[in-house]
């Protein structure tokens, strides 16, 4: 699940609104000289959100950056005076889950705390606290982004799994490999359902894994290989 850390955030829309924008006032150019003062007024109404926007991308993402050097922080003596290190893992722990709640609760239902639920998620679910990890990867599951829900969707199936709610969690995989996201191929997801269902029907994972053996895509059948060897002896 720490996989993301090598992710690129998803891409703000404050680019494609100020071009909108740009395109409405050069469309109306005459109306805008025709209002006048109205016209200045609401023109510097619309650049003076997409400003706003663009303040608040920043800080979200200024924000979200600290809490994932946190992240990426060493345990033990400090090695460089430019690199974040912390005496023990529970120091590190501690300030990695500040770090993310803060993002959350500073800036809720932004992307940048949806990235946030999902570290913290996986820290609960590393400490064996699956309840907190449930709880928030279902928050990235419903209010995220595509991209992140689809990471979520994965993440929760396993918890699912483990709770003996199998049905459930393969209901989520299957709507991911329906509806592909840029950070889970259909093939990925394909390969997590084979996985998630291998314990109590290894026929129908081999089955959905057997297609991908032969795939272009070298990480893809490396992958399928790997999972079709990982299926319970016959």
């Amino acid at each position: 699940m720490n996989k993301v850390t090598r992710r690129e955030l998803k891409q703000d829309r404050f680019a494609l609104e100020v071009e909108h924008s740009v395109e409405y006032v050069s469309g109306h150019r005459g109306q805008f000289v025709k209002w006048g003062g109205v016209g200045l007024a609401a023109a510097l109404l619309v650049f003076g959100v997409i400003w706003y926007r663009s303040y608040q991308h920043q800080a979200r993402s200024e924000l979200l950056s600290v809490a994932i050097q946190d992240q990426n922080a060493t345990v033990g003596p400090p090695q460089s005076e430019y690199a974040t290190t912390y005496p023990s893992q529970a120091d590190k722990d501690k300030a990695v889950a500040d770090a993310f709640s803060a993002v959350v609760s500073k800036y809720p239902g932004s992307d940048e705390a949806m990235i946030a639920e999902f570290y913290l998620a996986s820290q609960a679910g590393e400490k064996g606290d699956l309840a907190q990890a449930q709880k928030r990867f279902q928050t990235v599951v419903d209010s995220g982004p595509k991209d992140y829900a689809s990471l979520a969707k994965l993440a929760l199936a396993q918890i699912l799994q483990s709770q003996g709610k199998s049905a459930d969690g393969e209901k989520l995989v299957r709507s991911v490999i329906e509806n592909p996201t840029t950070l889970v191929s259909k093939e990925q997801a394909t390969i997590a359902l084979a996985r998630l269902v291998a314990p109590t029907n290894p026929q129908e994972a081999r089955k959905l894994l057997e297609p991908l053996r032969a795939s272009e895509r070298s990480p893809v059948s490396r992958a399928a290989l790997t999972a079709i060897s990982d299926l319970p002896k016959q």
